[in-house]
């Protein structure tokens, strides 16, 4: 039976976004969207995600993604576990990002609608 992880998210970034570079040399930028929904009268609900870029992707989002700037994700869900000192175990859901949308202007010459697609992912999955 086929199977699809897809997500496909519309929303504006509650902090600037980090960027560090894996061992060989990956560049990685982890941002947050705030996505919200209007219901009923004047009522409000919130959603928050990560999401994660790679490589090219990640450079171009660093360069241009500020807090509070609006945009488009495609990509899929993966979900990470790890242990802290304690030996506890954390998991992450996240969103890594194969397409980013930038959907403002802003006056870093990125024109709005700017699109980057890349086919490039740091696993298969």
């Amino acid at each position: 039976m086929p199977s699809l992880n897809r997500v496909m998210l519309m929303g504006n970034l509650g902090a600037d976004p980090e960027t560090r570079y894996t061992a060989n040399g990956s560049a990685v930028t982890n941002f947050r969207i705030a996505v919200s929904e209007k219901f009923g009268e004047g009522k409000e609900s919130t959603e928050w995600f990560s999401i994660v870029t790679w490589n090219q992707l990640a450079e171009v989002c660093a360069q241009n993604l500020e807090k509070g700037r609006a945009v488009y994700v495609d990509g899929r869900l993966t979900t990470r576990s790890w242990d802290d000192k304690e030996g506890k175990k954390h998991y992450r859901t996240e969103v890594v990002a194969q397409r980013v949308q930038f959907l403002d202007k802003r006056d870093a010459g990125v024109p709005s609608g700017e699109d980057v697609d890349l086919d490039e992912w740091p696993f298969e999955g």
